[in-house]
């Protein structure tokens, strides 16, 4: 006899018409929202197999068929537009359904791709091609119109109503946290204008919205274990309309900082010029002719936008007792926010070094 989990997997497949013996699981602990499994079977002709099944956390994606009528759609993009590269292919169920819902929790299941991740890099050649690979991304569905995609958690990346939510939240302090975080809510009060800068760019009219991933981790590409090739961007939960300044940060945000995010010796945290210069180039190399002046003349403060943006965000749930990122431990949250925050502050220190690469970097591929 199985373990529960071991027995909703074999359920899960079932649904999703897959043949063969169930040999064995692990969990993929990567990422802090979902819950993603590693399923092995062996088919009828003796072949092993493997896929990839997750249960979406409903708590952050409330209208998860709209993330997966988003998927669909992109997939199907890149596949038509990329037809010679690795793609992220999607299962159905027997009613032609990329997606089970049930009382329990929402589920899908897809191909699992043989290939090696990076959390933290200080390898250029990969930065610089994880850069190209979120580039092309970008590009390959620069041509998609951006209104047939679900607006999937409203306001995302507005970064001034991030910031409102988070007031409101430490004026409530339902969990008696404020008391704590004192010199971080000072610091992300203190930059607060110069941190939506972007939103406020967007809502007068002068950045557009395009195709954007929204969630541009540096292991959210895998990579082929033999080489250092990129395969395929993956995690495409956030796949809807955004700016291209928040994807080049976000993903600038978590390569770029010399330790993973959620690092306790604040005194390692900073800007690694060398890894920000191999992704902005590996990035630049195909969207500089794509991409408007104003978009590139905003690819290094969106550095410092999302990185502010995400120290807010894991700062609001911290206060409010965690609810949203999955933890570690109970003040996995408070670290999260102290790292981001002094990674802003050495942003802020090294803007004029890190504009200088992004605007050379853009002439030279124009």
């Amino acid at each position: 006899m199985g373990t529960d989990i071991e027995k909703k997997l074999q359920e899960i497949c079932e649904i999703f018409c897959v043949s063969g013996t169930f040999k064995s699981y692990e969990e993929i602990k990567l990422g802090n929202i979902n819950k993603t499994y590693k399923v092995d079977y062996e088919k009828e002709d003796g072949r092993e197999a493997s896929y990839i099944v997750q249960s979406v956390n409903t708590y952050v994606f409330k209208n998860p068929i709209q993330v997966m009528e988003n998927i669909d759609k992109v997939t199907k993009h890149l596949r038509n537009k990329r037809p010679d590269r690795t793609t992220l292919k999607f299962y159905h169920t027997k009613e032609g359904k990329t997606y089970y819902f049930e009382n329990n929790g929402f589920w899908r299941l897809f191909n699992y791709i043989p290939s090696t991740t990076y959390n933290v890099c200080d390898n250029l050649n990969v930065v610089h091609n994880a850069g190209k690979e979120f580039g092309e991304f970008q590009v390959s569905l620069s041509d998609f119109e951006v209104s047939k995609l679900y607006d999937t958690i409203p306001d995302f990346h507005n970064t001034r109503k991030r910031y409102e939510a988070m007031i409101q939240h430490i004026a409530e302090d339902s969990c008696d946290k404020v008391k704590e975080v004192v010199e971080e809510i000072d610091y992300l009060l203190s930059v607060q204008d110069k941190a939506c800068q972007l939103t406020d760019l967007l809502e007068q009219g002068e950045l557009p919205l395009r195709v954007t991933h929204n969630d541009t981790k540096i292991n959210n590409v895998l990579f082929a274990k033999d080489s250092q090739e990129p395969l395929v961007v993956i995690d495409l939960d956030t796949v809807m309309p955004g700016l291209v300044g928040h994807d080049f940060g976000d993903a600038v945000r978590f390569a770029g900082n010399y330790v993973e995010e959620d690092c306790p010796d604040l005194e390692k945290v900073g800007v690694n010029i060398e890894v920000f210069q191999a992704f902005a180039e590996g990035f630049l190399s195909v969207t500089a002719k794509v991409l408007s002046k104003r978009e590139i003349e905003t690819l290094a403060l969106g550095c410092f936008v999302l990185t502010c943006e995400q120290a807010v965000r894991f700062l609001d749930d911290y206060i409010q007792g965690s609810p949203y990122f999955k933890i570690n431990y109970p003040e996995h949250n408070l670290i999260r926010t102290r790292c981001q925050v002094a990674l802003a502050k050495d942003m802020e220190q090294r803007m004029e070094e890190m504009q200088k690469i992004v605007l050379e970097s853009a002439k030279k591929y124009c």
